[in-house]
Formats: structure tokens, sequence, C-alpha cells
């Protein structure tokens, strides 16, 4: 069985890459494209079709390896709690269930782009408003999977802070920057108020210095008990 350290430093490998596929990336690619500014993404989107789709794979990557680090974790999580390892891994998986629902909803931005910028497209008046719905269901299918995101890992950051396989306060910092981007940019879309953007900005540098720590230490091993 491999060892708590291991775990953790393969851990500590796997965090930046999800960060980078499974957030970081996709949201500068798709930025651009799929920007509500005029022309808007009816018009925007099929030019840059390739990027959008090369956006979307990398989504997949990153929401694959939301799971990887769960089954990662699982042997290490299930020493001081069966239960905990199934919910973390399970809490994963919709997380990952909820990109593919949003990937899904990019790719329809795309599609009908795509029809619209078609020569002789019909009933093109039709167009706009067909195209404000897509992009609705695209932005609440986008807030709904930044909760799953959220509960995922406020649920990693809890596990290691209750089992303290890091330092406490390495894992005290986790939850308050996922605390932040949740009170700051998640909740103001279903309270209907504006975004606090720079709420969200320690998440990342705070999520960076917790995998440096994993992959130079591991986790700390403890006996269960």
């Amino acid at each position: 069985m491999r060892s708590a350290k291991s775990t953790g430093r393969i851990i500590g490998i796997l965090m930046p890459l999800q960060m980078a596929f499974g957030l970081i990336v996709p949201f500068v690619l798709l930025q651009g494209p799929l920007s509500t500014a005029a022309p808007g993404f009816l018009v925007n989107a099929a030019a840059s079709s390739l990027q959008i789709r090369l956006a979307v794979l990398i989504a997949f990557v990153g929401a694959a390896l939301t799971v990887a680090i769960a089954i990662t974790a699982y042997p290490v999580i299930r020493r001081y709690s069966q239960t905990l390892a199934l919910w973390f891994l399970a809490l994963c998986t919709a997380s990952l269930v909820m990109d593919a629902i949003h990937n899904a909803t990019v790719l329809a931005m795309l599609s009908l782009s795509e029809r619209y910028t078609e020569p002789g497209a019909v009933d093109a008046g039709l167009f706009p408003a067909i195209g404000a719905a897509v992009r609705t269901i695209r932005y609440w299918a986008h807030y709904t999977q930044l909760i799953f995101i959220g509960g995922w890992i406020i649920m990693f950051y809890g596990i290691l802070w209750r089992y303290t396989l890091i330092p406490r306060a390495l894992a005290i910092l986790g939850v308050t920057g996922i605390i932040l981007q949740f009170t700051g940019v998640t909740l103001p879309a279903y309270l209907n108020y504006p975004s606090v953007n720079w709420m969200a900005m320690p998440l990342a540098p705070i999520h960076l210095t917790v995998a440096i720590w994993l992959m130079v230490k591991g986790f700390n091993e403890r006996v269960a008990g």
C-alpha cells in the first residue's frame, strides 16, 4: 500500500494541474469568444471554434483530475473515516458531472453561432432570442458548477484539517480561500447582487502553496484512532 507521504506528494502534483485545466485555462480561452460584449457570442463563437473546442477538452481533463484527486486520496482518508472517503469521492464525481453539463452548454452556444453565421441562415431574426436563452442556461450551469467545485474543495481542506494531514494553519487558509470565493463570486449570482471578484483571488495562491507543501512533505503520517 502506498504511504501517506507518497500519496500526498501525488496529490500535490495533481492539485495545480486540476486548477489550471479545470478552472484557469478554460476560463481564459472562453472569455473572449463567449463574451456578452458587442457583437456577442453569436458572431464571435463560430470564428473561434477551435479555441472553444480546445477549452472544452481541457475542461474535461480538469474534471477528470478532480476525480483523480479523490481516488488517490481515498486510501488515506479511509484510514480515518470510510464514510468521509466515500462522500469525498461522490462529491468529486458530482463535480465532474456538473463540469460536463457546463461543457455541453458551451458547445450549444458554439453550435448556435455556427448556424447563425452560415450563409443564408433561415429565420436569422430568431437567433438573438434563442441566443439569449442559451446564454442564460450556460450562466446558471456555470454557477451551479461553481457550487460543486467549492463543495469538494472545502471538504478536501476540511478533511486535511480534521485529521491533521497537513499543518492546520494551511488547511484553515484553504477553507478561508474557498469561503471567500463562494461569498464573493458564487453566492451573489443567487442573491442577485454584484460579484466581488477580488474575493476569489486568494484561493489560487493558497491552493498552490498547499500543493507545494504536499509535493515536498506529503501527508503527515498518523495512526488512525
